[in-house]
């Protein structure tokens, strides 16, 4: 592996955005200035931030959440691009990612609003409209309609295209080695100035301290974790994560403390990391191995920590 020039500097940026912050850590000649490359990567991940946010009542998102079923609407090229994918990946993990839980989200208090009683006991047990048979896209014409009355919300999926969107910065500037990232979304391109690929550490899933579990190299790469220690609301003495079964209209009650998943594109991780920790342990093993991806998958026993490497070399 080559070694990055000698007189290139290190430039560590950092912002906020969707509640957290994004950062970005590269290398470039001593004479590149590194504000305009922070006001460029703060210009793309708030773009996605006003056009897929739930917390934005203005936002793209929000707009077509409040249509009426069956009305064509436009939407802008990248939230069109984030739909299509949400979708996409919905569809290959049998509805186990669904872009369209947001009614069931905002019930539990995981959105804008606290959470609502009435609105959990009307979820619970309900059958939900799967958003990939009931979203249609015309990706030609940048035009969406639902066609049954759901909601939708990009959690899952939006932060990891922040990310991606960040690394198109920095490419179209001229920055070819390079780590950037939305919270624990991470995309790598490029080399160390060791010549080694980017190291970034798998957390380990602890509800009161953030500590290592292990650590991945990322070498022209993304890496995305879902997980139930971050978010959370107690019922009693059962503590239920913030992602959701669409099969139950409900947070997930017995799933993998976290799944980490390796792929070319942090949205494809992003996404699939949700869609692996719904699915279950038996049906995500057979996804996996299906769409031949790389994951790590962490289970509770009982005080000890269980991984388990699928398509990932170790």
């Amino acid at each position: 592996m080559s070694k990055i020039p000698t007189d290139y500097e290190r430039h560590a940026l950092n912002g906020p955005t969707m509640g957290t912050r994004w950062s970005a850590v590269f290398h470039a000649p001593a004479a590149t200035d590194p504000e305009p490359v922070r006001a460029a990567l703060a210009e793309a991940v708030d773009v996605v931030d006003r056009q897929m946010s739930t917390w934005q009542p203005d936002s793209d998102l929000m707009r077509i959440n409040r249509a009426p079923v069956g009305t064509w609407l436009p939407a802008p090229a990248d939230l069109m691009q984030v739909l299509s994918k949400g979708l996409e990946i919905g569809q290959l993990s049998d509805g186990a990612f669904d872009i369209g839980m947001g009614d069931v989200v905002t019930a539990w208090g995981f959105g804008p609003q606290e959470a609502d009683t009435q609105a959990i006991r009307t979820s619970l047990g309900k059958a939900h409209a799967r958003a990939h048979e009931h979203l249609e896209l015309d990706r030609d014409a940048l035009l969406i309609r639902k066609l049954a009355p759901i909601t939708l919300d990009l959690s899952g999926i939006a932060k990891g295209y922040a990310v991606d969107q960040m690394m198109k910065v920095l490419h179209r500037l001229g920055i070819e080695n390079a780590l950037v990232g939305v919270d624990g979304e991470m995309r790598a391109r490029g080399l160390r100035p060791d010549g080694r690929p980017w190291t970034i550490a798998v957390e380990r899933p602890d509800y009161e301290a953030r500590a290592p579990l292990s650590i991945v190299e990322l070498n022209d790469s993304a890496v995305a974790t879902s997980g139930d220690y971050r978010h959370w609301v107690d019922a009693g003495p059962q503590r239920l994560s913030h992602t959701m079964d669409p099969a139950r209209g409900g947070p997930l009650t017995d799933a993998a403390a976290s799944v980490t998943v390796l792929t070319e594109t942090c949205m494809e991780a992003d996404a699939w990391a949700t869609a692996l920790m719904v699915a279950g342990t038996r049906k995500a093993t057979l996804l996996v191995k299906k769409h031949a991806l790389a994951v790590l998958f962490v289970h509770r026993d009982g005080n000890a920590l269980r991984q388990t490497h699928i398509g990932w070399n170790v």
